[in-house]
């Protein structure tokens, strides 16, 4: 099997590892007692199913309205961009999700529609709308709109980042009709998530799950693969940015990490970025003591 074969076939297994993601009754079980859960709300006034999300209050967030509301935190799924739902890496980051709550931020998981069926961009105008529904919303449940940040892993740390950088940019196909909403989120936190599909090793299968991202082969489509890549949008107005990834991970390199750190840089924009030692793609070496510290103290002093 060729070098490229085996990543990909390295890549599918780690998606079909996601399959089965936990049930909603297992991941609500785990939360601290108290939590407020507003399950499967609707965020495009349509009926489909990868259009909804799910809100997550800290126990103690009734009673902040109309003081302002809680900082909200938004959670995007990885999966290859081809797989996987808003449960699915909750399922392994119990420890942090929980911290998230204690620490009184809130959690807004959102689903959105794959990329065999919404090639990009249509697969981020879904994210950003479930923003802006959570921004017109906000209120609503009780959330502090003028305090969100994102979170995201793997495809969904592709995402997050490129939500979190081309924001301030306001490129109209990035959003649907009417929805984009002029705010600055305060902070990205991404894990492993790719930021230069140029340099993906299936840059020349347009079956290639960066290939089905954009509907073509990224090095035969430069412009396509430019245009949904993080680092075309970095500027100097970009929010706070935290990044971690696996010593080992052998699906997406953490050179890409690397070099998205490295123009977070360049630009000016506040950066960290972490290689976990020994880490894999994904997984429970990522929601360990030392990283969910980390992670609630950065948001602790983004979202203040």
């Amino acid at each position: 099997m060729d070098p490229f074969r085996l990543i990909f076939a390295l890549l599918l297994i780690a998606t079909l590892a996601f399959a089965q993601p936990p049930s909603p009754s297992q991941i609500h079980g785990r939360m601290p007692q108290g939590t407020v859960i507003h399950g499967n709300i609707p965020y495009n006034n349509d009926t489909l199913k990868k259009h909804l999300l799910d809100i997550y209050l800290p126990a103690n967030a009734k009673g902040k309205i109309p003081s302002g509301g809680v900082p909200l935190v938004v959670f995007i799924h990885g999966g290859g961009w081809i797989g996987n739902d808003k449960y699915a890496d909750m399922g392994y980051m119990t420890n942090t999700v929980n911290a998230l709550l204690e620490s009184g931020f809130a959690i807004a998981s959102i689903d959105y529609r794959f990329a065999q069926n919404a090639v990009f961009p249509a697969i981020l105008q879904d994210c950003n709308k479930a923003v802006s529904f959570l921004y017109d919303n906000a209120d609503k449940y009780s959330l502090d709109k003028s305090r969100i940040a994102l979170m995201g892993f793997s495809a969904g740390g592709h995402l997050a980042s490129l939500m979190g950088t081309s924001q301030n940019n306001n490129v109209d196909n990035l959003y649907f009709p009417a929805s984009y909403r002029p705010f600055k989120y305060k902070a990205v936190v991404d894990f492993y998530g790719p930021t230069d599909l140029t340099l993906l090793p299936g840059n020349e299968d347009e079956k290639s799950p960066e290939g089905i991202l954009i509907g073509a082969k990224p090095l035969e489509r430069p412009d396509l693969a430019k245009a949904a890549s993080p680092i075309t949008y970095i500027d100097k107005n970009d929010p706070p940015f935290l990044i971690f990834h696996g010593e080992k991970d052998n699906i997406v390199s953490n050179k890409q990490s690397k070099l998205f750190s490295a123009w977070l840089k360049y630009y000016g924009v506040k950066n960290e970025l972490m290689i976990v030692k020994d880490a894999p793609h994904f997984g429970k070496m990522y929601d360990v003591d030392e990283i969910k510290t980390k992670v609630i103290e950065f948001l602790k002093v983004e979202l203040k």
